[in-house]
């Protein structure tokens, strides 16, 4: 069986109406992803919603219709494939969404585009979005200044954007003069698929060259093994199958393992018996594989949702407590010690309380801006204690960051976000 191509995951960042979800129908139907007969039926409704030229959008308003109904991220058309990479666009919708996607660990970006429109040119948002990405770890960042057509094209004009957005770059330490800034029309498909006629004096790759220009995501084999629950099924013949994601390290067949917590919230030691991808068996799976495996010694009832699968030479730490970074998103009122939501981290829903506020911090510098403030607002970022109120496997950034990171949820809304830094075991 031939080796697919390493999955990549990119995300499309930018103000709202910067043109992201136009940019990224246009890359999807010119790569020939999406059928004509599709674009002509969007094309069609966007005229009828009087929304003229929002049919590109439509093919990523489409796709989040499909999420929202709990489709699963392996569809087709949200793949692209290009000569190097497949890939997995997450288009985010404003930056409070696009958050939430990165956090959760459900699309852990390995590289992402920031759009801009040229006629607007930076947004208030533009360096929060690049901060979040820093944050997040995301170090491949392009630039797309978006709408060229409105700018007549003209290359004083991008230039001048340009410029804007450098300085934007290095004060979150990126290097603008390693980065790529395309001028491009995500309407008129100048340099996202095709090279455009009207820039002449542009020389650099079109947005589909800059995915094969990105390098390669390197897969985190050297971590100890990682695989955080999703499901569990009965298979007949085969018995209990836990499927999710390998986030960190190699799962062989005949590895002894730890499911932790497990029904006993001490953990339950099992063996791999088998493992399973594209129905098809394999000795051996690694980081960002998507597996179903039968561990021996496992039942039904030993292993559920938000359980994770861990070398039992290494395995996961249960904690006690542990010290967090985060910034409020979206929360009505205020967050102040004593507040309970849900921490959602890696598959995992575990109800959290705050029993400190340790420090609001300036998120560009990490600087300490207030100790001990008495509540954090939207847009506030602070070092916390946070306490679990039932069993939590957790790893700080710096041990795996792949399974540091969490959203906080609340009333059906991601309030908070942000990853673990420091632990206390359980005893």
């Amino acid at each position: 069986m031939a080796k697919e191509k390493p999955n990549m995951n990119v995300v499309f960042v930018g103000h709202v109406d910067a043109g992201k979800s136009t940019c990224v129908g246009r890359l999807m139907f010119d790569s020939g992803m999406i059928s004509e007969q599709e674009m002509t039926k969007l094309r069609a409704e966007a005229e009828k919603y009087g929304k003229a030229g929002f049919e590109f959008a439509y093919v990523m308003d489409n796709i989040k219709e499909e999420r929202e109904r709990g489709v699963t991220i392996d569809l087709s058309y949200k793949k692209l494939m290009t000569q190097k990479y497949q890939i997995t666009i997450i288009d985010a919708p404003g930056h409070r969404d696009f958050v939430k996607n990165m956090i959760t660990g459900a699309s852990q970006a390995d590289a992402a585009f920031l759009v801009i429109a040229g006629p607007a040119g930076v947004q208030p948002q533009t360096t929060e979005h690049l901060w979040l990405l820093r944050t997040m770890g995301v170090k491949n960042i392009s630039v797309i200044i978006n709408k060229m057509d409105a700018l007549g094209y003209e290359e004083a004009k991008f230039n001048k954007v340009k410029e804007d957005i450098g300085k934007l770059l290095q004060g979150v330490g990126i290097k603008p003069e390693n980065t790529a800034f395309i001028p491009g029309s995500g309407l008129k498909g100048d340099n996202i698929f095709k090279k455009s006629a009207n820039m002449a004096w542009y020389k650099g790759p079109t947005v589909v060259e800059q995915l094969d220009a990105f390098p390669a995501p390197e897969l985190p084999t050297n971590l100890p093994m990682r695989m955080p629950v999703q499901d569990v099924y009965e298979i007949t013949g085969i018995g209990t199958v836990p499927v999710g994601k390998i986030e960190t390290g190699i799962m062989k067949v005949g590895q002894k393992v730890r499911i932790i917590p497990g029904r006993t919230g001490e953990g339950v030691q099992g063996e791999v018996k088998t493992i399973e991808m594209h129905h098809e068996s394999y000795p051996e799976a690694l980081a960002g594989d998507n597996v179903g495996v039968n561990i021996r010694g496992i039942g039904k009832k030993d292993i559920a949702r938000g359980d994770v699968i861990c070398d039992a030479s290494a395995p996961i730490s249960i904690v006690e407590e542990f010290l967090a970074t985060i910034t409020v998103i979206n929360h009505p009122t205020v967050l102040a010690k004593g507040y309970t939501p849900v921490f959602h981290v890696h598959t995992a829903q575990v109800p959290c309380q705050f029993t400190e506020l340790v420090a609001q911090i300036d998120p560009r510098t990490g600087e300490v801006i207030k100790e001990h403030p008495d509540f954090l607002k939207n847009g506030d970022s602070a070092r916390v204690r946070i306490k679990p109120q039932g069993t939590l496997a957790i790893e700080t950034q710096k041990e795996n960051s792949y399974m540091s990171k969490f959203a906080i949820r609340d009333a059906g809304v991601t309030v908070a976000a942000g990853f673990c830094a420091e632990i206390v075991k359980k005893r």
